[in-house]
């Protein structure tokens, strides 16, 4: 693996609805691991690139293979919450996203960070399942070619 630093995460809003809730009324915790999986989306379609697209075209797409996730501070509903993306490895198949959901501050007040963490994304064959390269398109896209 290749460490890889971006000057700028990737931010991203979301609002805590009813459903992200647990009856404690606060967001229930793989729900992060939503928050951050649209958070990758969103990301990949502000670089223009389409999974869906990928799939059909290359026959390739992205699985996560790791999390490792760090609570700080929970999030209730109503709240509004900024996830940032930003990768920190890269390897011919696989890459490693660092990831915060962070309650969105008032003005002139920091963000709260909630969760932080970190997601390992491999590219597969979509037919088999295999590990293989991610095509070079795809590399310059996300700024590792």
């Amino acid at each position: 693996m290749k460490d890889v630093s971006t000057s700028t995460p990737f931010r991203w809003n979301v609002r805590v609805y009813w459903e992200d809730t647990d009856a404690g009324g606060i967001v229930f915790y793989a729900n992060y691991l939503k928050f951050f999986e649209r958070a990758r989306t969103e990301w990949l379609r502000h670089l223009g690139v389409e999974q869906q697209r990928l799939r059909e075209e290359v026959g390739g797409m992205f699985v996560v293979t790791d999390t490792d996730l760090h609570y700080h501070r929970p999030a209730r509903l109503d709240d509004l919450l900024v996830v940032t993306a930003a990768i920190t490895e890269s390897g011919r198949a696989s890459i490693t996203i660092a990831q915060t959901a962070s309650l969105c501050a008032r003005a002139g007040e920091p963000d709260t960070l909630l969760c932080e963490g970190r997601i390992r994304i491999g590219w597969v064959n979509a037919g088999d399942l295999r590990p293989q390269r991610m095509p070079p398109a795809l590399t310059r896209a996300l700024g590792l070619a």
